[in-house]
């Protein structure tokens, strides 16, 4: 007989509430009075037009447009944000196998790592780890004089990846700081997804004669994959705003931008509005995104 698959129940199509429509009602009057009051009690002139022009600007004579403040800082908070979560995941790969292991050492110290960084105020260690990075690791790999050391072809792909080059020491020094942080986190969840796994099919397997390697990288890896990734991917948009911590060691991202905007015209408002906004369009659709493949990868492990 032909077996006969059953597919899952497809998703019903939320369909919008009263309940929905009164949250989104109060959020909008919130706002609303908020303006408001700070338009009519504060007495505070808004300039929108002003502080727009510090998202793109546009070149009086030759009428091009070119990215303004906002948007640099838009795109050293994504590179922050990618080199970090894949510095991040290797640190927290390695720590979290460490935090499984029967190595006491390792054991140890992974538990130490993570310790120490859950348990330290985030700004405290950003300051800490910032001038250890800055004023020992980067002389001593030679990073301080790259523009010295590399060729102008190489610099120009480094002015891609890692933001302007002349900066570049503050870059990888937030990235560093960052990474660390993060990668914490990422540790205690590659642990909980590895000690998830029944026990039992550890004992299966080391009973067939596979080594903890093979176990580890053929049983229990992939079946712990399902359940990190979706945390994982949480991490990721969570680094996105974390970025922001780094503007205190002067990283030029989009929250240290924003206040020299604010400073400078002092529209405080409406450039936080702004910044607000701009972190609001990276990380939803990356929710958006990271929920599609959640429930694609549900869907295959269910067929």
């Amino acid at each position: 007989m032909n077996e006969v698959r059953l597919r899952p129940p497809a998703e019903k199509t939320r369909r919008v509430t009263l309940l929905d429509i009164a949250i989104i009602s109060v959020v909008v009057a919130v706002l609303v009075y908020t303006y408001y009051r700070v338009e009519h009690v504060l007495v505070y002139t808004w300039d929108w037009p002003l502080v727009f022009e510090y998202v793109i600007r546009v070149d009086e004579i030759t009428g091009e447009i070119f990215p303004n403040l906002f948007l640099k800082g838009v795109a050293m908070t994504l590179r922050l944000a990618f080199w970090g979560t894949i510095i991040a995941a290797v640190i927290g790969i390695v720590m979290g196998l460490c935090r499984v292991s029967n190595n006491l050492f390792l054991k140890l110290g992974s538990r130490l790592y993570v310790e120490l960084i859950r348990n330290i105020p985030p700004v405290v260690f950003i300051f800490v780890f910032y001038f250890f990075i800055s004023s020992q690791i980067i002389p001593l790999l030679g990073l301080d004089r790259i523009e010295q050391t590399f060729s102008p072809g190489t610099l120009a792909v480094m002015e891609v990846l890692f933001g302007p080059t002349d900066l570049f020491n503050n870059f990888l020094a937030g990235l560093i700081c960052l990474a660390v942080f993060e990668g914490a986190y990422i540790t205690e969840i590659v642990r909980a997804g590895i000690q998830s796994i029944d026990k039992g099919q550890w004992e299966a397997a080391r009973a067939i004669g596979l080594s903890r390697f093979r176990v580890l990288s053929d049983i229990i890896m992939p079946q712990a994959l399902r359940t990190i990734l979706p945390p994982l991917a949480g991490q990721f948009i969570t680094l996105v705003k974390d970025s922001s911590i780094v503007s205190l060691i002067s990283v030029q991202e989009l929250t240290f931008l924003t206040q020299d905007v604010s400073n400078t015209t002092t529209h405080f408002f409406e450039a936080w509005m702004i910044t607000a906004a701009l972190y609001f369009m990276m990380c939803f659709p990356l929710a958006v995104l990271f929920q599609r493949f959640e429930r694609f990868g549900l869907g295959i492990q269910r067929n």
